[in-house]
């Protein structure tokens, strides 16, 4: 119960508030913002952790090639509204920024570009998906990701950046935003296939010994994939969008990546839908299992009552103990009625057998 209420978004501070107003919905998961640049060209590369505001404007004004700022923690709203001033902003962006409950999209301000996705990890506790939004504006030759906590998917972009690797450093912010777009994606596909395993084990236990457990297992993983629906669907759509845009937000020879980005997230989506068509089909599994084994006690307990019936019949009429009743005063009476009752039971099991009900 505890961690289903960290997830939930803090939108009832936003009642009543007008559109545009700076107000953080998350949960604060870091004590201070965290702040790092990387500004870089073709020949040319530094990497800085400003502690300021005021260093971090700086840092924009003297790059001469591409400035890439990556911010931790939105839950300081202040700093995140006077770094958008200063790039001149839509309030309505920084308000995406700050209220984390948005769906994947990509939006045109016809002087810069605003995107939103959701990274998801694995949590090394319980194994359970968390899902991250990350924010990216992109401004000439300035991108700015915000995001909810410190750790991404990000090191091996940045890796080439540092070592001058791949073409990173040969073009412009517009192929740095596809790069980091790219990775988060990619990372869907490892986080998937262990959620495959995870589902391929669920569904031996199904068929082996499905208990209460199971079943909850079964409902939490039907719970974590509806969550990766509606993160992933609004995806494509966010994805797509990329082929509509003019130069120069996005340049034209950067719209052959989006069209692999594009084919990417299809396959994430395909995944999902595999993977929701599996947990209902192992709901249906558990149901069937679960009456199979039901099933298969009732059959013992009703063929152990079908051999008992006629020994019972025959027990309760020596046993009403008449007066002119023959077998009671025979000298062998009480061996007769307990050979024939041995009787009437292997007639019984034959009988069952050759039924093939045994």
């Amino acid at each position: 119960m505890l961690r289903k209420k960290k997830r939930k978004h803090n939108l009832k501070s936003k009642l009543g508030m007008a559109p545009g107003t700076p107000v953080f919905t998350g949960q604060q998961k870091m004590a201070t913002v965290d702040i790092s640049t990387m500004c870089y060209s073709e020949n040319d590369y530094s990497e800085n952790n400003p502690k300021t505001i005021e260093e971090v404007i700086g840092t924009i004004k003297k790059s001469m090639g591409v400035t890439w700022i990556n911010i931790d923690g939105l839950h300081d709203s202040a700093a995140i509204e006077a770094i958008c001033e200063h790039l001149d902003i839509h309030k309505l962006t920084v308000e995406d920024i700050l209220n984390v409950g948005q769906r994947p999209k990509l939006e045109d301000y016809s002087h810069y570009l605003h995107a939103v996705l959701k990274e998801i990890t694995l949590d090394p506790d319980d194994e359970t998906i968390e899902h991250e939004q990350i924010s990216f504006i992109l401004k000439d030759k300035v991108l700015v990701t915000f995001q909810e906590r410190t750790g991404d998917v990000f090191d091996g972009v940045r890796k080439r950046i540092r070592e001058g690797k791949g073409t990173v450093r040969k073009r412009g912010a517009d192929y740095l935003l596809y790069a980091l777009l790219d990775n988060v994606v990619d990372h869907y596909f490892v986080v998937l296939e262990n959620y495959g395993e995870k589902l391929e084990d669920l569904e031996t236990e199904l068929l082996e010994n499905p208990d209460k457990d199971t079943l909850t297992k079964l409902h939490n993983f039907r719970r974590e994939t509806l969550g990766l629906r509606r993160t992933v669907y609004p995806l494509r759509e966010m994805v797509a969008a990329f082929e509509k845009l003019d130069e120069p937000l996005f340049s034209h020879n950067n719209k052959v990546f989006a069209r692999d980005l594009y084919d990417h997230t299809i396959k994430v989506i395909e995944t999902v839908e595999i993977f929701r068509d599996m947990t209902s089909s192992l709901l249906d599994l558990y149901i069937n299992s679960v009456s199979n084994k039901m099933n298969e006690v009732m059959k013992v307990l009703t063929i152990m009552t079908s051999i008992f019936i006629p020994l019972s019949f025959i027990s309760g009429v020596y046993g009403m103990n008449f007066q002119n009743m023959p077998e009671l005063s025979y000298k062998y009476g009480y061996f007769f009625v307990l050979g024939l009752m041995a009787v009437v039971f292997i007639g019984m099991l034959i009988y069952l057998k050759r039924r093939k009900w045994l």
